[in-house]
């Protein structure tokens, strides 16, 4: 049986090497599911296994040990979490696999729950105590039977990320700047699970930063619950913009994306320095949500649909060819067709680059699940179909009107079974959410390889995706 080193709930990602060390301690396999900040955990978990002497091999069929970091954010992601678990038990049963290990939000949040309803799980590790992991599978492996299989400490501040192997290509990687969050959003159970925001020091950042960039890393993606909101805890007022400064100034690194922007303390100087900069990229993630103030309100989102179109305007207006990617939600308790109809006419008005809708999803312990006025699962996905047909139209218009431009093309991988074309991304393009750039060669004697950032022209549009074609040395 094969499985994917590293999946999550949108796409497979790329395994880095692995090999077979005669003298490991232990040969593991590793599924990470869910965001980017999920897959930093898994990246400074398997760092500390393979410092350890645990060999990480390709199959399941090869492994003593599988170790699922988990995701439960939504019905979709815990139900996928929950699905890679049952059949990693599955296999421990038939004798295949020893030992099966069950780490990150899922963990956190249901340790009980879910080892109740599966006893069979060796250890469960909760978000916070993934520095137990070596200690833990030391003592699975030496045949010790655990007599407390739930690891899970209180909140602490962010943990060095320096230790990591990483899972993505060697030429980029996740930067995660803080951990947990502030914001008490009505529908949103992360501050459940990751607790309440910590930043990193700036110089923890900086210098995580600088090893990525020694290490091959040519493009540094920028994560936290609340990107926006770094530094509060530290140093009493927001620090991105300071810390923005310093990261434009590594010159071993050529692009620096920012995700996960909450539409507060978005001020001038941090426009300017987005304008600006030389290796910051003029895209920038920032989940709103939904744009009807009731529907904000219900949220507790702490905007306003002015408010937000006014820090789009202003994006729009001083940072040059700005790509802006957002996530709204539809059939939220309380969705009128009048609040609906708003969320559209903000979509329509504002054409987001990159636009993606979820239905809502009840999540226990949280306010919403409380809300009166559900809106009916069937009236929500159509809902979600409205909107995201309007944004198809949107997004294939904006791509249609790229072809012809030159723009610069870092190259993922080789796309399989065509040999001479490669799959790339632009500027526009984050990895794995966004649409990809199919490049050919200028001539058959051009070298392209993975990581390479080269100069094409777009020559088509297919959808969500273009075609470019490398314009050589």
């Amino acid at each position: 049986m094969q499985l994917p080193v590293v999946s999550d709930t949108s796409s497979a990602k790329p395994a880095r090497p692995q090999g077979t060390d005669p003298n490991a301690r232990g040969r593991y396999a590793v599924i990470s599911l869910g965001c980017p900040k999920n897959l930093v955990d898994t990246e400074q978990m398997l760092g500390r296994l393979d410092e350890d002497g645990y060999n990480m091999v390709g199959s399941v069929d090869d492994a003593d040990f599988v170790v699922v970091n988990t995701c439960g954010f939504i019905d979709s992601a815990r139900e996928e979490s929950l699905g890679a678990i049952d059949e990693m038990l599955a296999l421990k049963r038939e004798g295949k696999i020893r030992n099966v290990i069950v780490t990150g939000c899922l963990a956190e949040r249901q340790q009980g729950k879910l080892l109740e309803a599966r006893p069979e799980i060796d250890a469960m590790i909760g978000v916070f105590g993934r520095n137990e992991i070596v200690s833990v599978i030391d003592r699975l492996q030496s045949g010790v039977e655990e007599q407390q299989k739930v690891f899970r400490p209180a909140p602490i501040k962010p943990l060095s990320d320096a230790v990591r192997s990483a899972v993505t290509p060697r030429h980029f990687a996740y930067l995660k700047i803080s951990e947990g969050c502030d914001r008490l959003c009505t529908f949103c159970a992360i501050p459940k699970m990751r607790g309440k925001h910590f930043s990193k020091p700036m110089e923890q950042v900086i210098d995580e930063a600088k090893r990525l960039g020694d290490s091959g890393v040519r493009e540094i993606v920028v994560v936290a619950q609340d990107t926006t909101y770094y530094g509060k805890d530290l140093y009493g007022q927001p620090r991105l913009n300071d810390l923005l400064i310093e990261l434009d100034k590594i010159d071993s690194v050529d692009w620096i994306r920012l995700m996960y922007f909450y539409p507060m303390y978005i001020d001038d100087a941090l426009i300017d320095t987005l304008a600006g900069a030389q290796r910051i990229l003029p895209y920038i993630d920032m989940p709103l949500q939904h744009a009807s103030d009731s529907m904000l309100k219900r949220m507790s989102r702490k905007t306003t649909r002015a408010i937000q179109e006014d820090i789009m305007g202003k994006f729009r207006s001083r940072i040059k060819n700005v790509v802006m990617r957002t996530t709204m939600i539809a059939g939220f308790p309380g969705e009128s067709d009048d609040d609906f109809a708003e969320l559209m006419d903000f979509a329509e008005k504002q054409r987001f680059e990159h636009l993606g809708v979820f239905t809502y999803s009840v999540e226990e312990d949280t306010p919403a699940a409380k809300l009166p006025n559900r809106v009916p699962h069937e009236i929500a996905e159509r809902r979600q179909g409205e909107l995201m047909a309007m944004q198809q139209k949107i997004a294939f218009e904006w791509n249609e009107s790229r072809v012809g431009t030159v723009e610069d093309v870092i190259i993922d991988s080789p796309l399989p079974d065509e040999p001479g074309v490669w799959i790339g991304r632009t500027r526009a393009e984050a990895p794995d959410i966004d649409g990809i750039v199919y490049v050919t060669a200028s001539d058959e004697n051009e070298a392209i390889n993975v990581g390479d950032l080269i100069r094409c022209e777009i020559v088509a549009a297919d959808g969500y995706d273009l075609v470019a074609a490398s314009l050589g040395s």
